[in-house]
């Protein structure tokens, strides 16, 4: 080998490995940066588990809080979670492999598996099922862990009456992915959760992910977590099986929401999507195709199971998240740029803790950007004003929030929630009273709250109060649907009677 050539050869390793060396270099700070991100959200309440990967290389794959904390078991990778609305991609794949078996269409008309339903709904497509173009209300079907039996839902899908014409718009229904639940049983002729597991989760050794069975220890579910606004303290809602047994009694449940999973096994069904594995490449680009708006302003679609939608790069998203109102899961993946994060939680604290999965694709995607950490819930917050403070500070409360979570009080509902139980439970009279004196002044147009505080003195036998509260309301009332007014009027009445 001459010398010219053995210089260039050693060159080229030496910038190749400084290359390397860098892309580690970026990859480690941006590790740190996200677990010091999170890390510090801890101490705000913030538990979940989160992967992240760039380019085939996962940077981070890590839990955070606990997932039983009478228990003290940490959160981690393997941890499985409640991940909602993300169910819908895998309805969604099923569907689209029973297409590829030749054994049904997305042109195919509800008539051909249903045909008891009714004129109005006979030619419903798949299609317009899986895009939430069926014309079928939100409301279609009751509380989700309620038990019903698929006959029950149907016949409430066939006697509901349609927004519009199918086809005409979207409209977002859970009812839609339950009845393609119900067609991928007829189709398959087995059972939802069987279908999903030989298909999919089985091939790709998806072994924590799964509907109803459980084949794991309880320690390896993650319990989930609310705050108690009338007791002002945390409680532990349980695991979702405790919710949804063993049974083929909970269809308002099934298709829409409630596998479980982990951020590994999700991991793993990404890696499938993207190499063609479990899907051929042409019925995942159906998939993930923009087919109808969301939006009038169309900046976002949706395909089948997924959202779709560009970054601000104009580089393609193809996004999911979901929530039982307890747990909440984000599945997002900048398909072009090779970036995929997977945040699930075991609590919500407020809109930030929603919004995790974005915050960690912001700082892969801008080295410059800094997030904030996830406050602490707002209902918390005003608790542990009230436990440090006396009701004559009251007013200091606003700045309080501010202070702790970047925003002003805008909700409402947060002291009216708050304020009311403490009279109405004879928690602390002189703290209800406060707060829900304080939420009249933030938002002294609202005559919900006036009546709320004539409530309040009402009940603590403050008549004079309780009088100039309740007319407050009444001048207030809306032209329509003046849902206080009438306790207002009656009110009034009983205290001058008195």
């Amino acid at each position: 080998m001459k010398y010219p050539v053995l210089k260039a050869l050693c060159l080229f390793i030496v910038l190749n490995c400084a290359l390397h060396a860098q892309t580690d270099t970026n990859e480690n700070a941006l590790s740190h940066k996200i677990d010091d991100y999170l890390s510090t959200s801890v101490a705000n309440g913030y538990s979940g588990s989160v992967l992240v990967a760039k380019a085939g290389e996962v940077i981070l794959s890590k839990g955070y809080g606990w997932a039983n904390r009478a228990e003290k078991v940490p959160n981690s990778p393997s941890i499985i979670f409640n991940v909602g609305s993300v169910t819908k991609q895998f309805t969604a794949a099923a569907i689209l492999k029973l297409m590829e078996e030749g054994k049904l269409a997305m042109s195919d008309k509800i008539k051909m598996y249903f045909p008891k339903a009714p004129l109005d709904k006979q030619d419903i497509t798949i299609h317009q099922l899986l895009t939430h173009t069926s014309g079928i209300s939100p409301q279609t079907g009751g509380f989700r862990y309620d038990e019903a039996s698929k006959d029950t839902f149907l016949e409430e899908f066939y006697q509901a009456e349609l927004m519009y014409a199918p086809g005409t718009r979207h409209t977002y229904a859970n009812a839609n992915y339950i009845l393609l639940a119900a067609i991928i049983e007829k189709v398959s002729q087995q059972d939802f959760e069987s279908y999903l597991r030989d298909a999919f989760w089985e091939p790709l050794q998806m072994n924590h992910t799964g509907y109803k069975s459980i084949g794991h220890n309880s320690e390896q579910f993650a319990h989930g977590y609310y705050y108690h606004y009338t007791d002002g303290e945390w409680r532990d809602w349980g695991t979702t099986q405790k919710y949804l047994p063993h049974t083929s009694h909970h269809w308002y449940s099934i298709g829409k929401g409630d596998i479980y999973s982990t951020v590994e096994d999700l991991y793993k069904w990404h890696l499938a999507l993207e190499n063609n594995t479990v899907l051929r490449a042409e019925t995942k680009q159906l998939m993930e195709r923009a087919h109808v708006p969301e939006n009038e302003e169309k900046t976002s679609f949706y395909g089948y199971g997924w959202a779709i939608f560009n970054s601000k790069n104009n580089t393609k998203i193809v996004a999911h998240n979901g929530s039982n109102g307890i747990y909440f899961s984000d599945f997002v993946r900048f398909v072009e740029d090779d970036l995929v994060v997977v945040a699930l939680s075991n609590i919500i604290l407020n809109p930030q803790s929603e919004n995790v999965a974005w915050e960690i694709a912001s700082m892969a995607m801008d080295r410059e950007y800094h997030p904030n950490p996830i406050p602490k819930n707002k209902y918390e917050l005003v608790f542990d004003f009230m436990r440090t403070n006396t009701p004559n500070e009251v007013n200091k409360l606003p700045k309080f929030i501010k202070n702790n979570t970047g925003a002003s009080i805008n909700d409402k509902a947060l002291l009216n929630r708050i304020g009311f139980k403490q009279v109405s439970e004879n928690k602390d009279f002189e703290w209800g009273i406060a707060l829900l004196k304080l939420n009249t002044d933030l938002f002294p147009d609202d005559g919900n709250l006036w009546d709320s505080l004539g409530e309040g003195y009402y009940i603590l036998k403050d008549g004079g109060n309780a009088i100039r509260s309740f007319k407050k309301a009444l001048e207030l009332q809306p032209a329509t649907n003046c849902y206080w007014c009438e306790n207002s009027t009656s009110r009034l009445e009983q205290l001058s009677a008195k």
